[in-house]
Order: C-alpha cells, then structure tokens, then sequence
C-alpha cells in the first residue's frame, strides 16, 4: 500500500506524462489548429463546469475577476493556438525542445510581476538555455518557423501562467479555470466568426479525431488540470517544478515511438536538448538548496 507522499509523486508524474502526451495528440488530430484550440477549450469549459456543479461549488465571481480572467484565457487560447500550429509546421521534437526553456523565461519576467531581484545564475542559466536553444536550431534550420511559433507559444504560456499567480493568491484556482477556458472559447469563436470559418463543416470531425479530441478534452486538460491543482497542495513547489521539466522528455520519448520517422532527429538535436535540460535541473538544484540554507 502505497503512502500519501509516494502516491503523490507518482500521480504528479503521471500528469506530467499526460501532458506530454498532449502533444502527440496535437500531431494526431488532423484539423487546423484553430479549431483544434476551439473545440479543446469548448469541451474542457464543459467538462470542468459539470466537475464543479457535481461537487456544489458556488461560480460566482466579482465582474473585475471576471474581466480579469478573460483576459488570462485569451493567452491561454494564443499559447494554446501557436503551440499546435509549431507541432503541424515543424514537429513535437522541436516544439517540446523550445518549451523545455520556460522555467528561465519564467525567471526572467517574474521579478517584474512579483517585484524581486534577479538573480545572477538565473541570467547565467539562461544564457546557456539560449546557446542550447540556438545549437538545436541551427542543425535543425528547415524546422525555424514551427520554433518561432513555439518560441511564441511559450512566451504567451509563462504570462499567462504569471498573470494565473497572481489570480490565484486570493481565489480558486479550479473555479477561474472555468471562466478562462470558456473565455479563450469565446475569443477563438469571434475569430472563426470574422474569418467566415463558422459554417456546418466546423463541427465535422472524422471518428479519430473524435476520439482524440475527447481524450485531450477530458484527460489531458480537464482532469490534468483538476489533478495538478490537488497534487500541488500534498508536494512542495519544487517537486512540482522539477517533475513538470521532464514533460519534454516524455513527450519526445512518447513522439518518437508514436509518430515514427517524422520524429526522429540529428545527434545535434539531442545534444541540445540535453544540455537544455541539464541546465533546467541543475538552476532546481540550486534553488532548492537556496531555500533549505535560508
């Protein structure tokens, strides 16, 4: 039988290999990703809305809140959007190998969101993150449009992730969550609307696609979202941090046996990758270290 703390880890690890695999299924469904974005938030709003009305949670929010999570869920609908697209015009590979970066972009715009000092191995760090980075796209030039995309996606991933912090300080996270979902799903129907995509073909998916969509919806957003949310009251923040950095390593190693040929990479590819993640794990380390001296 398996304690508290050792089923924690394990479903924390399980979540971030759901995660990972959320790429593979970006790859697998096979419609734009505008509106692979659009129904994933729609289904996840409805998923999420009927979790919460099962347990009797109380929705209601203040209309500032509630401007203030529409505009969370309009980067969560761009991250979500330029991070499929990376995957369609490049591969996983590429896009979860630029992704790895986020924890030092993070580093870098969250003194101005929680007004702290920067610290010197973070710039350090971070400069070796870009080398990596930069290493990897130059053996790989004929993927830098789906880098630039994921390169974007992050950007508008660690914002929305800083902005969600900060939100989350006094209010639910599970009950914003539902507001930012169907607010992203608002934000791309208006975009559909005015590009003249809405018509009787938008709701015509083939059976696979179906069937992974509802797996994206339900597993890989709606229930990893609900999951992470009670994983991270039972782990410290930086077993949390440090198990979300090997997503890229999951999600290749699933690329890889899933997708076959079309995922397998240089040497060059690999070396960059490791030295990304090396780095990642090391900047957890000291940080780690940092607060057990403090």
């Amino acid at each position: 039988m398996l304690n508290d703390k050792t089923g924690a880890h394990l479903k924390m690890h399980l979540i971030v290999f759901i995660w990972g695999f959320t790429a593979v299924l970006g790859d697998l469904i096979s419609i734009q990703e505008y509106r692979l974005v659009w129904f994933r938030m729609g289904l996840a709003t409805v998923f999420l809305y009927l979790w919460q009305r099962s347990r009797k949670v109380n929705l209601a929010i203040s209309r500032a809140l509630l401007l203030k999570t529409a505009g969370v869920g309009l980067l969560i609908a761009l991250h979500w959007i330029f991070f499929f697209k990376a995957i369609k015009i490049s591969n996983v590979s590429i896009t979860l190998a630029v992704f790895s970066t986020g924890s030092f972009f993070a580093a870098l715009l969250e003194p101005f969101f929680f007004k702290r000092k920067m610290l010197w191995y973070e710039v350090f760090f971070g400069l070796i993150i870009v080398a990596g980075l930069s290493f990897i796209i130059q053996v790989e030039v004929q993927y830098l449009e789906g880098a630039i995309c994921a390169l974007f996606s992050l950007i508008m991933g660690v914002l929305f992730t800083l902005c969600n912090g900060k939100l989350t300080r006094n209010n639910p996270a599970s009950i914003l969550t539902v507001y930012e979902f169907f607010a992203g799903f608002l934000a791309v129907s208006v975009y559909l609307l005015a590009t003249g995509e809405v018509r009787a073909e938008l709701l015509q998916l083939s059976g696979s696609d179906w069937f992974y969509m509802l797996i994206l919806a339900s597993i890989c957003t709606a229930y990893a979202f609900t999951a992470s949310v009670d994983i991270m009251k039972k782990l410290s923040p930086y077993t949390v941090m440090l198990t979300t950095n090997l997503e890229p390593v999951y999600g290749i190693f699933l690329a890889y046996f899933i997708l076959g040929d079309s995922e397998q990479m240089s040497l060059g590819f690999y070396i960059g990758a490791a030295v990304i993640l090396a780095t990642v794990l090391l900047n957890g380390y000291i940080k780690s270290r940092s607060r057990v001296s403090s």
